[in-house]
């Protein structure tokens, strides 16, 4: 809310705007939450720029002058975008009616998702359908694609003459987008019945580039990458292909909002001719290695990169004239001579917007310390380019030709890459900064520049006219200045020890013998005295080498240092892995989770085992060891029980064997107590 001079709360414009999650309709809503309602007018309405800034100091300010934008998601999942007043996600049509009805204005972008359509032909009907009920005017705005005029025939007379939008009723749109034609005519119909309540307008858009690319950023993304030499031109390349930038396109909508013209029709392009062709040779160019092929149409199905209707769009041959946009509007044009005159902003949008920005690096120290190793591995990690004075060197001898054989090897050492004048080098390096791998990735510079005097003379020798401190000299060298420069520091005893412990034939191979070795140590200490060093040179220009010490023999492949330098330098700053490359690496950890599974489960299998087989030979054991005890006892129990019974057979078997005879023959009646007695008497008898 915004405090009119009278004291009363006003509230500003509501934008409503579908799939703000999308490209085309992110950036229109972006550029609208930016924009005080007025703020296109010319003239006496036009507000006063100066007044306007003074006012909104205090961006809170500024915020409730700004349109309020409120839109719909594909998913709640993400974050809020901090642009909206209001977005939600939900397919009740109930809930979207009552957002509708709270809008000043209604934004239908259709550009990007046919599926759109149908949701827009409801709104703008039940929008209509309740015309009597408006709180306050309402705006209704329809941007389609240029499919709906894609068999139109140009003028017989004059074939160079581009449409306009007085052709408006003579288009011919193509058989996918007949729907969508006659959902054009049924929103200016509408907008004709009550125009005090309800406005209506159709903007038909080019194709919509800038902000990090829509429909043109798989080539964008083919050039940066590199991987493919020749970037593809689908279908000939032959068509015109009419295109706007999209914040072109967010003011023309912007300014219909601000100036309600009376023309209810608009083309949202821009001025250019270009063709298919010469977009993508403009991207190779700026972006890639400047190569094109044409191949079939068919192709880009085939290796899914572009969509049956992306590649419906980049086939349209079409010239179009945005006549009653530069009549009736006052549109302040970021890119209106088109695509390819604009292709350095365009670029530079695209890198911005997805922080694709070159990671430049600089290794330093002394001899063995690690610097090649670090500077490869940073290379790799980063994705950028490994820059080595004696492999540029080198490549160049091969170019000249194989009679410069004996003269490279003999010349090849450390310091001076002999054969070439040190222009001539600085000359062949500065071009390798300079090339698009390095331009669009980065570069880790190995150990160049190798002393304060020769980094001033290469990175000053071309500008001499220019002062050091100035911003002229600092936009020249820019590109081929390190932006992370890292000196590793090690003793000369540290570093003596660690170029014994080579292996001989790497030492040989290196030229670290123990004579070249010391040779090239005492250079190098020689050349970077006190004050007089290269990174004192840096130092100079504001930027500051980070020091990391080196002393860890066994740490060989440098890891901790790789750890350190990642950890100041940040993480890559491109694409990362594709999802072809991400689909990779997942089915690659999905093996290797497998893998490890198996290998536990054998590993278990096997505890288990030899488990079992300590225990069954614990139990064997120990069922030996229960059968000798008790083969002992019954040893024990029997030699213990001998002496009893010889007393038995000797002194009892033979009277109570007796006793049992007598009882026998005098047939007792109680055997038991016969038995007794006769035993009594034998007894006393005895004694």
């Amino acid at each position: 809310m915004a405090d009119n001079p009278g004291g009363l709360a006003v509230r500003t414009k509501r934008v409503f705007i579908n799939k703000i999650d999308s490209y085309a309709s992110m950036y229109i809503a972006k550029f609208l939450s930016t924009c005080v309602p007025g703020e296109s007018l010319e003239g006496d309405e036009k507000e006063d720029e100066e007044t306007i800034a003074s006012q909104d100091q205090d961006n809170s300010t500024f915020q409730e002058r700004t349109f309020q934008i409120v839109g719909t998601v594909s998913s709640t999942d993400g974050e809020e975008q901090s642009f909206t007043f209001e977005q939600y996600s939900s397919d009740n049509r109930h809930e979207l009616y009552q957002r509708l009805m709270d809008c000043d204005v209604i934004v239908y972008n259709i550009t990007e998702d046919a599926n759109e359509l149908h949701e827009a032909a409801w709104a703008i009907t039940a929008l209509h359908g309740q015309i009597e009920h408006f709180g306050v005017p309402k705006i209704f705005i329809l941007v389609t694609p240029l499919m709906t005029w894609a068999l139109t025939r140009q003028d017989q007379d004059d074939p160079d003459m581009p449409l306009t939008e007085d052709d408006f009723r003579r288009r011919r749109p193509h058989p996918n987008y007949r729907e969508l034609s006659a959902v054009e005519k049924n929103v200016l119909r509408l907008g004709k019945t009550k125009k005090s309540r309800l406005t209506t307008y159709v903007v038909t858009s080019g194709l919509q580039y800038g902000r990090g690319e829509g429909i043109f950023h798989s080539f964008f993304k083919m050039a940066w990458v590199g991987e493919m030499d020749k970037i593809p031109i689908y279908g000939t390349g032959t068509n015109m292909v009419p295109t706007i930038h999209i914040n072109d396109l967010a003011g023309v909508i912007q300014n219909i909002i601000d100036h309600k013209p009376k023309e209810s029709f608009f083309f949202a392009v821009d001025n250019s001719k270009n063709t298919l062709k010469d977009i993508i040779k403009a991207i190779s160019l700026h972006l890639g290695s400047g190569k094109t092929e044409v191949v079939p149409k068919e192709a880009a199905l085939q290796a899914k990169v572009l969509t049956p209707a992306e590649l419906e769009y980049l086939n349209i041959n079409l010239r179009a004239e945005a006549s009653s946009v530069r009549n009736s509007l006052n549109v302040q044009w970021a890119c209106e001579t088109g695509f390819v005159e604009n292709i350095n902003l365009i670029i530079a949008e695209y890198k911005t917007i997805r922080q694709l920005l070159p990671i430049k690096i600089c290794v330093l120290g002394p001899p063995a310390v690690g610097k090649s190793t670090v500077a490869q591995k940073l290379s790799r990690f980063y994705k950028i380019q490994y820059i080595d004075v004696k492999d540029i060197y080198t490549e160049k001898i091969k170019s000249l030709g194989a009679e410069n054989e004996t003269e490279r090897k003999t010349n090849e050492t450390e310091t001076a890459p002999g054969g070439l004048d040190e222009q001539t080098l600085h000359k062949l390096v500065k071009d390798k900064l300079r090339s698009m791998p390095c331009t669009n990735h980065g570069f880790v510079l190995d150990g160049f520049p190798r002393t304060y005097s020769e980094a001033k003379y290469f990175y000053h020798e071309e500008y001499a006219g220019v002062d050091d401190g100035s911003p002229e000299m600092h936009a020249l060298t820019a590109a081929i200045m390190p932006e992370y420069i890292f000196s590793l520091d090690a003793t000369d005893e540290f570093l003596k020890r660690r170029v014994l412990n080579l292996p001989e034939s790497t030492a040989v191979q290196m030229g670290y013998t123990q004579e070249a070795f010391l040779s090239k140590l005492a250079a190098f200490r020689e050349a970077n005295v006190e004050d007089q060093t290269v990174l004192n040179y840096f130092d100079e220009l504001e930027l500051h080498p980070e020091h990391i010490e080196i002393n860890d023999l066994e740490d060989r492949d440098s890891l901790a240092v790789i750890e350190q330098i990642t950890a100041l330098v940040g993480k890559p700053k491109d694409y990362g892995l594709t999802p072809e490359e991400l689909r990779a690496v997942e089915l690659k950890a999905d093996l290797l989770r497998q893998e490890q599974l198996r290998q536990q489960a054998a590993e278990r299998r096997c505890k288990e085992a030899q488990e079992a087989a300590r225990i069954a030979t614990e139990l064997e054991k120990w069922k030996r060891h229960v059968t000798e005890v008790r083969r002992q006892e019954e040893e024990l129990l029997e030699a213990r029980s001998f002496p009893l019974r010889n007393y038995l057979m000797k002194y009892v078997m033979p009277t109570l064997s007796q006793g049992l005879l007598e009882s026998y023959r005098a047939k007792a009646d109680d055997p038991v107590d016969f038995l007794a007695e006769y035993l009594l008497r034998s007894n006393s008898e005895d004694d």
